[in-house]
């Protein structure tokens, strides 16, 4: 998928740049607690700053809900990038409107200015054009490096493509490369591994995958509704019986391969006991919490042979330490792997990342949501409006 890239786009010192970045940074008390969103950022933003444009940055944190919400101002976001860019960087109390008129106007080649949250907007998750023309006004081009929100049709996303040069980021470039490469030409065989709780978070892309992958190894809460769709104990798991069809169909193609035995309690987030049982063969009053044994050395040989590895989803209750060596033990067995290897973000991302082990994957995406989206449908809107402003360009 060809997107603008940055050298397209008609700068002369001082042009205003609005930058559409991804700053939804976890925070603590007001302090960021991961600046990962931050630091993947600055490439773009120094780039701007080193061909003198006025740089304005727009994004959002958290879900205020069209609300002003205190605790989720991105004034905090503001402060530590300008750690990170080295210099003074500008806040703005608002998105648009005359002090945010006044301040992006003012700014001097090289120069930064951050806008306070745009989902303090209701007319952003709205997609309502006059807020997008309020935005838009404050920029003379257009960047999106929010990979992440891409899939959102929202008004900081797809509104100023319509009418300003356009092109994506760095890192969104970099991303929507990377993914779109499993898309059209991965390297065989291709193999997938998929876990988190609900069947029906990743029905979609479970079905993109089996189209698209040699095999598809299953893990995570998901993997008890096929365990029950072949007719297994499942105990206490967690299941969506409603899916049960689903499941016997995406096992009918012969590529899903779900867990052969699994780690089981009957005291999840406490003090129980705790057993290695078949898959099928959960007792009453217990439930899964991570893949055991014979799954991970059975999933390990499927890995070893792969020439491509997507993963997205932890193997279990990872966040509770001691039923976090399956999501451990696969993410060792993928940082391995002589195959191109991408972790599809989200818990996955959080988890590799976790265990000091993210910098021996080949991709490690930044937005979850939409990489996974992507992989389903093919595309995004964010990305078919820079397309579309190319286009328009020519």
């Amino acid at each position: 998928m060809q997107l603008p890239q940055l050298e397209d786009l008609p700068l002369v010192p001082g042009t205003r740049a609005l930058v559409r970045a991804n700053l939804n940074v976890p925070m603590q008390d007001g302090v960021i607690t991961d600046d990962l969103r931050i630091t993947s950022a600055l490439p773009t933003l120094q780039w701007l700053r080193e061909q003198r444009a006025c740089v304005i940055v727009c994004a959002h944190l958290g879900r205020p809900k069209g609300q002003v919400v205190p605790e989720l101002s991105l004034r905090p976001v503001a402060a530590r990038l300008g750690e990170l860019l080295g210099t003074d960087v500008q806040f703005c109390e608002t998105t648009v409107g005359p002090q945010a008129e006044e301040l992006a106007a003012n700014l001097e080649p090289g120069e930064v200015l951050v806008l306070e949250n745009v989902r303090f907007n209701p007319g952003e998750t709205a997609n309502d054009p006059g807020f997008a023309t309020n935005l838009t006004a404050l920029g003379e081009v257009f960047v999106n490096e929010a990979f992440g929100d891409s899939h959102r049709a929202h008004a900081s996303i797809v509104g100023p493509p319509a009418s300003l040069p356009s092109a994506a980021g760095r890192l969104c470039a970099q991303e929507t490369e990377v993914l779109s490469a499993l898309l059209e030409a991965p390297a065989r065989p291709f193999v997938a591994i998929s876990g988190g709780a609900k069947v029906s978070d990743k029905l979609g892309v479970l079905r993109a995958l089996v189209a698209r992958c040699d095999t598809v190894l299953v893990g995570g809460a998901m993997a008890y509704t096929f365990v029950l769709a072949e007719g297994g104990s499942v105990g206490n798991s967690r299941v969506e019986p409603e899916f049960l069809d689903e499941c016997r169909s995406l096992l009918s193609t012969g590529k899903v391969e779900y867990s052969a035995d699994l780690i089981v309690t009957n005291v999840p987030f406490g003090v129980g006991e705790v057993r290695t049982v078949a898959a099928d063969e959960v007792p009453e009053g217990f439930e899964g919490v991570d893949i055991g044994p014979e799954t991970r050395e059975r999933y390990a040989k499927v890995i070893s042979t792969a020439g491509t590895v997507l993963w997205n989803g932890p193997m279990g209750l990872f966040e509770v330490p001691e039923f976090a060596d399956g999501t451990r033990f696969i993410a060792e067995c993928v940082a391995s792997s002589p195959a191109f290897t991408v972790i599809g973000g989200g818990d996955s991302a959080a988890a590799v990342r976790q265990m000091g082990l993210g910098d021996r994957f080949d991709h490690v995406s930044t937005g979850g949501g939409a990489a996974l989206e992507l992989l389903e449908l093919g595309d995004l809107p964010g990305l078919a409006a820079l397309r579309d402003a190319a286009a328009r360009a020519k």
